[in-house]
């Protein structure tokens, strides 16, 4: 609803009923029932799964018509909330105003409850209830709250803001495997720049990527880092133009400065080139996976792109050609750009990979002689620099 209201084409609709799940099985057989925390229906229709949700009433509502309960941490945190009500119940257990707005197909008219409507028109975000207690019972909401404003443009409101910046450290306790889900949500949105913006004002992305968040703090020769952003805005260009994005890829771009650090230092204490890579990409990712997970289709492939960083600069010979039919070269090539333009590498490899690429056979052969030792006649050995000097 919130979407139609604002022009937008909505991704999908939310279904919500007074029938309980159990109830909604019975009535589609072929449904099935999950999750434990929210006890959900899943309705199947060939490839289509319509998920349909059960009003929910505020906890500790004698009046209200119990699924199986509500469980909550010491922290404040609901772990289960299957207790079930009326719609204005449910809209009220809603966690903003602008989600709390829903459309009747039976007279095709807007129940608000909360205030959504007005908020709408003012450019809000609102939480509903008071921000700390809503927070503590699901601190994922304070990342929606980043994830909404980025991408509709919305101002969060200021009592919801001053404890985003005082309860983000209950992070901490949230899942690794449902932080990645979040981290997906919040940079392929087709707003990845802007909510990185917002996460690093906010005090979250810390929560997220710690490594990261230390080294950006930190700027390199006066200037500060820019490579991680112009991936973003890549990230965002793609998804604009329809084109493919891969958490490998993203998360390359988003560990790419703590990893390269740790690669520096230990070239600095005399571990060659290639293994001293390995192991800086080794020891953040180890430290990264106790913050969000990354599922091994995807960690192995980015380990795969910093890898090829150093073998890029290393053309001359048979080993271009290697490159370039390995299957991940062209998401290597692609953060070789990313780091050239950043200044972090020389743009004359990134723009001789270009050209290898368009050029044929021949032209090729050319390119890599150029850069092939040549080779002395027979006999003759190469000067003595040391006694010429």
């Amino acid at each position: 609803m919130r979407d139609l209201l604002l022009g937008r084409e909505p991704k999908d609709f939310d279904i919500a009923t007074n029938a309980s799940p159990d109830e909604v099985r019975r009535l589609f057989r072929n449904c099935r029932l999950i999750g434990r925390r929210f006890r959900l229906a899943h309705i199947m229709f060939g490839r289509e799964i319509i998920e349909v949700a059960t009003f929910r009433a505020q906890a500790g509502d004698d009046s209200a018509e119990d699924g199986s309960g509500i469980e909550v941490e010491k922290s404040g945190r609901l772990l289960r909330d299957n207790i079930f009500g009326t719609l204005e119940e449910d809209a009220w257990r809603r966690d903003f105003t602008i989600n709390a707005l829903y459309y009747s197909i039976e007279d095709f008219s807007v129940a608000d409850y909360t205030g959504g409507m007005a908020d709408i028109e003012a450019g809000l975000l609102r939480v509903i209830g008071e921000p700390g207690q809503r927070f503590r019972e699901d601190p994922v909401r304070m990342l929606r709250a980043v994830r909404f404003a980025a991408k509709i443009g919305f101002r969060i409101d200021e009592a919801s803001e001053a404890k985003i910046f005082e309860l983000g450290y209950l992070l901490d306790d949230i899942p690794a495997a449902r932080l990645f889900d979040e981290v997906l949500k919040l940079f392929f949105g087709g707003c990845a720049l802007q909510t990185f913006e917002l996460l690093r004002h906010y005090n979250l992305f810390r929560y997220l990527f710690p490594q990261t968040d230390d080294e950006l703090a930190e700027e390199e020769n006066h200037f500060p880092h820019t490579m991680l952003m112009r991936a973003l805005q890549n990230t965002d260009d793609r998804i604009a133009l329809g084109k493919p994005v891969t958490p490998a890829f993203l998360y390359a771009a988003l560990l790419w400065e703590p990893v390269r650090q740790e690669w520096l230092l230990r070239q600095e204490e005399g571990v060659p080139e290639q293994p001293a890579l390995t192991q800086a990409a080794q020891e953040v990712m180890s430290f990264q996976l106790e913050c969000t997970s990354l599922p091994r289709r995807f960690s192995t492939p980015m380990q795969e792109i910093w890898a090829m960083q150093p073998r890029l600069a290393k053309r001359a010979g048979k080993r271009a050609y290697r490159l370039i039919e390995h299957p991940r070269f062209r998401a290597a090539y692609d953060f070789l750009l990313l780091r050239a333009e950043a200044g972090e590498e020389d743009k004359e490899l990134a723009d001789w990979w270009t050209a290898f690429q368009e050029v044929d056979d021949e032209q090729r052969k050319v390119m890599v002689r150029k850069l092939t030792p040549k080779r002395l006649p027979r006999g003759r050995q190469a000067p003595n620099k040391k006694a010429a000097d």
